[in-house]
């Protein structure tokens, strides 16, 4: 008696145009989230992606869900920024100034806050990319603070909250026009993390665990 062989079942992928729809919705979402805030109209939305409605519902079923892709990306773009900058950048802390002056073109501050008034906060795909941010600026830390030229009692926590309350005003209250003080303002902050430091500071060093529990 022959035995059937199986139906190798066949895996889905989709099409190149699909994905180039989601990516320009993602890039549209992005820009008008930061230019008009989280309420801007999916509709709106759509025009700048030069797609139909219909296609941005069948991405997304829910402004939830397109706020979260865009808030990831924006978060795994400075992921590998912070990469990138670790394997080109021969000097420690030259690669923590160059990731957190990327981080600030990448609008982190403007899009975060619409995590909290938005959506739930522990979703996997959300708390997965955050450990990529704090993982990656734990190691532009530890290397800059290795070679002597980061001061010791500073944590995680205090360069995300610097680079956050620095960078931007919160979306759609005139970010773009802040732009000319962003970076003279970052390099202020960041001078004054180099080693040896001038003085001592109050208090410990804002760890992530601090963050979450504020």
């Amino acid at each position: 008696m022959q035995t059937a062989t199986p139906t190798a079942r066949k895996v889905t992928r989709p099409r190149a145009d699909a994905l180039r729809n989601r990516e320009r919705i993602v890039t549209a979402a992005r820009e008008m989230f930061v230019e008009f805030g989280p309420d801007v109209p999916l509709d709106d939305i759509a025009r700048r992606a030069g797609v139909g409605n219909a296609t941005v519902y069948r991405n997304f079923p829910d402004r939830d869900a397109l706020v979260r892709e865009v808030v990831c990306s924006v978060l795994d773009r400075t992921v590998r920024a912070g990469q990138v900058a670790l394997a080109e950048t021969g000097d420690a802390f030259g690669a923590l100034e160059r990731f957190v002056h990327v981080s600030a073109d990448e609008r982190i501050s403007a899009l975060c806050p619409m995590i909290s008034s938005t959506f739930d906060q522990q979703h996997p795909d959300l708390e997965a990319a955050r450990e990529r941010v704090e993982r990656i600026i734990e190691k532009l830390m530890d290397r800059a603070k290795t070679a002597g030229q980061l001061r010791p009692d500073v944590g995680v926590g205090d360069v995300m909250i610097a680079v956050a309350q620095l960078s931007r005003p919160p979306a759609g209250t005139g970010c773009l026009s802040a732009d000319r003080f962003v970076h003279r303002h970052l390099q202020l902050f960041l001078d004054g993390l180099r080693a040896p430091a001038p003085s001592v500071l109050p208090g410990a060093a804002v760890t992530m665990e601090d963050l979450r529990q504020s």
